[in-house]
């Protein structure tokens, strides 16, 4: 926007939250963003992890490292607190997200997604406010000034994409009266827009190459986000040193880095019995997620080597409580871990099969999007915090390095918040994109008896007949919309009172139907616009503007009498 001062970009991950500022002021292109997250801890990082706690009665007490730190710190804490951790992939894993949906804290208490969104995001927006102050005493921001680009991942259903917007709201980035200055960003388009323009020094082992992204028209590649939750992919083509287009719609699943933990838990819990686990699991949740936290460095080790941890005293105790052995005995028998004086050492085949099956679903992805005849791709990025990982670059090294560079830059975790505050200033940078579901409307239409249900059947107030819940196509999934395209429609009013003319707008992954109420089919939100001059009877219309080609579906209704309108971001919530 023309008169934003300040970009700021918060990338809401899984594992690891951040921010990234940019000015929008001539001159001012330098961007600065957080890089002492957990200082006072005596870590340097520039994200901080996504917790949250929550005191008994439910007040916000803090976020990221302070929340760790706490939580796993047993003499902080009264034991009734609520902490909750890896909770966005609720979003994904949710199909049915409102308002009213809750999450389970680790005391097992529930609480309002909605509150745990929210409080994260005025958290990130209130320190990011704060680093904008300290860095320039001279800024005196207002509500306008400001742009927010908040990061979600491309594969979400578009009512977790909308349940971030309203908690956004709730968190005070934005207002009701003003949503446009909340952009959503997704995830693997950020990256993408990062990597574009970076140096071919700027990428792992990128010295030797003379060419970068930005300056080949026509080069097509993939951009795999490899988050602790989701991996996120997508494919462009280059058109221009500034923009690219979608070629393939957007997919991925959810074999994220987390899926490594989940596997490491597995394995222990085979160790130790599921009676011991569940106990520790139980009684020792603050300690347990101590360790996984700590396994996170673990996970970027080279596949050569193993890991070694020790364990806890509250576990041997456990392991004596119920099963009155000693816990080396555990381990005869275990293949790939072995116990070496109170630590527990997993050998590199075994660390290695940890990954196999997020392997396997990323693998499964790419060579899918691969071997389409239509496609050419020449390189594919590795991007987020899960692309650390010495063993995954590895694996798709060998797994594609054959039939296209495969290129990971030196800071992948820092591409989706750095990119996503340069989508902020550029979102016409995606000059277009493949449309992931058919969407449509319902429109009532002259009755006709060869091929309209009887059922259907209404009368206007001039006694004409109509058929009712017609389904109208806006646009059809895999098809191509360009950047702030617009489908057009104009309908006439039915009745000669008509005062109002109300729009239901539908999507589904079927490309065509006949009716709205058919199956697979679901109503994703509506809109009134006011047609208070009813003078001209059924000689009124009303025009549907509907734009695709950005990250979020518009929809204005215009009554071409009065002027009247209705704008509304479609609201793809149920409730």
């Amino acid at each position: 926007m023309s008169d934003t001062l300040l970009y700021v970009a918060i990338d809401f991950g899984t594992a690891y939250s951040g921010y990234c500022v940019k000015s929008n002021a001539p001159g001012k292109g330098s961007q600065f963003r957080d890089t002492e997250w957990g200082a006072e801890y005596g870590i340097r990082s520039c994200k901080t992890p996504t917790c949250i706690m929550f005191d008994s009665d439910g007040h916000f007490q803090c976020f990221g490292y302070a929340a760790m730190k706490k939580y796993t710190n047993k003499a902080s804490l009264q034991g009734n607190e609520y902490f909750f951790s890896n909770f966005k992939m609720e979003l994904y894993k949710n199909t049915d997200i409102n308002r009213d949906s809750e999450l389970t804290a680790f005391n097992g208490e529930k609480m309002a997604a909605m509150t745990v969104f929210a409080e994260s995001l005025r958290y990130l927006k209130d320190h990011a406010l704060l680093k904008i102050k300290n860095y320039s005493e001279a800024i005196q921001l207002q509500e306008s000034d400001i742009t927010w680009v908040l990061t979600v991942p491309a594969i979400w259903s578009n009512a977790a994409k909308e349940f971030m917007r309203k908690a956004a709201i709730q968190a005070g980035l934005v207002t009701e009266s003003k949503p446009e200055r909340l952009m959503l960003a997704l995830e693997p388009e950020a990256a993408s827009v990062y990597c574009k323009q970076l140096p071919t020094d700027g990428f792992v082992g990128g010295e030797e190459e003379t060419m970068r992204l930005d300056q080949s028209s026509g080069t097509q590649y993939i951009v795999a986000d490899c988050g602790g939750g989701t991996i996120d992919i997508t494919v462009h083509e280059v058109i221009d040193a500034k923009k690219v287009k979608e070629v393939y719609k957007v997919s991925g699943n959810d074999l994220g880095g987390q899926n490594i933990d989940r596997e490491l838990k597995s394995f222990l819990q085979q160790i130790f019995g599921d009676e011991c686990w569940k106990d520790y699991e139980k009684n020792h949740a603050p300690e347990l997620q101590k360790f996984m936290f700590d396994f996170a460095s673990a996970k970027c080790a080279d596949e050569n080597e193993g890991i070694s941890f020790p364990c806890s005293y509250n576990l041997t105790e456990i392991v004596k409580k119920h099963r009155g052995e000693d816990i080396a005995s555990l381990f005869q028998g275990i293949n790939g871990a072995t116990w070496n004086d109170g630590s527990i050492d997993i050998e590199p085949a075994k660390f290695r099969s940890f990954f196999d099956e997020s392997f396997r679903g990323i693998a499964k992805i790419l060579k899918e999007i691969m071997k389409r005849a239509e496609l050419h791709i020449e390189y594919l990025l590795l991007v987020g915090g899960y692309a650390s990982s010495k063993i995954l670059q590895d694996y798709i090294k060998g797994q594609f390095g054959r039939k296209c560079k495969v290129m990971c830059p030196l800071h992948p975790q820092e591409a989706v918040m750095v990119g996503a505050v340069e989508f902020g200033m550029q979102p016409e940078v995606v000059m277009s994109r493949i449309c992931g579901l058919t969407y449509a409307i319902a429109v009532g239409q002259r009755f006709d008896e060869s091929k309209h249900k009887t059922e259907k059947k209404f009368f206007s107030s001039d006694g004409v007949a109509y058929c009712d819940d017609r389904f109208e196509r806006l646009v059809k999934r895999e098809e191509s919309v360009g950047y702030n395209e617009t489908k057009s429609h104009i309908y006439n009013a039915i009745n000669f009172d008509q005062e109002s003319m109300i729009f239901r707008f539908f999507s589904t992954t079927r490309l065509s139907a006949e009716y709205v109420d058919e199956w697979g089919i679901d109503q994703i939100g509506s809109m009134t616009v006011p047609m208070p001059i009813i003078s001209g009877g059924t000689n009124r219309q009303v025009r549907l503007d509907v734009r695709f080609g950005s990250t979020e579906i518009t929809a204005t209704a215009t009554d071409l009498t009065s002027d009247e309108t209705d704008t509304v971001i479609i609201n793809f919530m149920r409730k």
